[in-house]
């Protein structure tokens, strides 16, 4: 039998599917396995080329099999599609997979590190929980106005009238109602707990790491910012350079052209959105700022601000710090104003 070079590899919660081609592209083996045979399957072969879909578990099984002298590289599952052919089936992915993955001009997924996966959990339950409050804020101010009483929007406004509320005896809201309206105002207060002990979380953690401490010398990005971009982006190295980074976090516009016609659209809105959205903001504030300010950065945006409006500069000036924070993690510096 030939050498395997490369391998599709399918992922699964249990069930998974391996297509091994020759330095030829022709298959070679076709093989299911369990995911307790997976280590030892791949143990028992040559270093060799193995691609997979940036899934759900894609990072654990790159760190594993890299560990054991394989290279590994995670292709976006919209890039595989297109060397798809036949019916679906897991084979056919994990043959799909195997033709993508040597394709030069391909687009990767870097393999996250625990740390950075440690990150990016800390935050997807954070982001849960802020959810949760306000969808909570909105059904308790829903239930109220059925009976009258109508808040601003606010969760603050929330907090400050529902003891008054709960001890007002002449509002007219029955007893059962009141025991409803003091659970929800307690699972309020617990959700605010969880939110500042996961915030006091990543100030510890960006604390800790030196790479972090440089990505917030950068105007717009604090302990959040800075912590969520470093578990994206990792030390920069899968860019080539800062527009790359900004590109993949859909901060460019989309591109419609033909014919020799350049047609630019929106802004793509690709890539992590949460990250997207807190560059957005960090943008936003240092735009209300710069006002106040004479360097050479708040000029910038200042005058762009004056000339196309408030939103293109906020999305301009996110772009502007995705690209200054990846040549901050890739080149191991700081900012500099000047």
């Amino acid at each position: 039998m030939a050498e395997i070079t490369t391998i599709g590899l399918d992922l699964a919660k249990n069930t998974f599917h391996v297509v091994g081609c020759d330095d030829k592209g022709k298959v070679v083996k076709k093989q299911m396995l369990r995911r307790a045979q997976v280590r030892a399957f791949f143990a028992q072969l040559p270093p060799c080329l193995v691609g997979m879909e940036a899934c759900a578990s894609a990072h654990y099984w790159g760190r594993e099999l890299g560990a054991l002298g394989h290279q590994v590289k995670l292709i976006p599952p919209q890039y595989v599609k297109a060397y798809l052919r036949g019916n679906k089936n897991d084979y056919n992915d994990a043959l799909a997979i195997a033709e993508a993955v040597v394709r030069p001009q391909m687009r990767w997924v870097a393999v996250k590190t625990t740390q950075q996966q440690d990150v990016q959990a800390l935050h997807r339950l954070r982001e849960r929980c802020i959810a949760d409050r306000t969808a909570l804020g909105n059904q308790l101010r829903g239930l109220l106005a059925e009976y009258g009483l109508v808040m601003p929007k606010g969760l603050s406004t929330l907090r400050r009238r529902l003891p008054e509320l709960l001890e007002d005896a002449d509002n007219g809201l029955s007893a059962l109602f009141r025991r409803l309206l003091r659970q929800g105002y307690q699972q309020l207060q617990g959700l605010d707990e969880q939110i500042e002990a996961y915030r006091q979380e990543v100030t510890r953690l960006v604390a800790r790491n030196e790479a972090c401490q440089r990505l917030q010398s950068i105007p717009g990005f604090g302990p959040v910012v800075a912590s969520v971009f470093y578990s994206v982006v990792g030390n920069g190295q899968a860019f080539r350079r800062g527009r790359d980074v900004s590109a993949a976090l859909g901060l460019v516009p989309r591109q419609h052209s033909s014919g020799g016609k350049d047609v630019l659209l929106g802004i793509s809105k690709r890539g992590d959105r949460y990250l997207r959205s807190l560059l957005a903001h960090g943008a936003r504030a240092v735009l209300i700022q710069s006002g106040n300010k004479d360097d050479r950065l708040s000029r910038w945006v200042s005058r762009l601000k004056a000339e196309r409006g408030i939103n293109r500069a906020t999305i301009a000036l996110a772009n502007k710090m995705a690209r200054i924070g990846w040549a901050i993690l890739a080149h191991n510096t700081v900012y500099q104003a000047a």
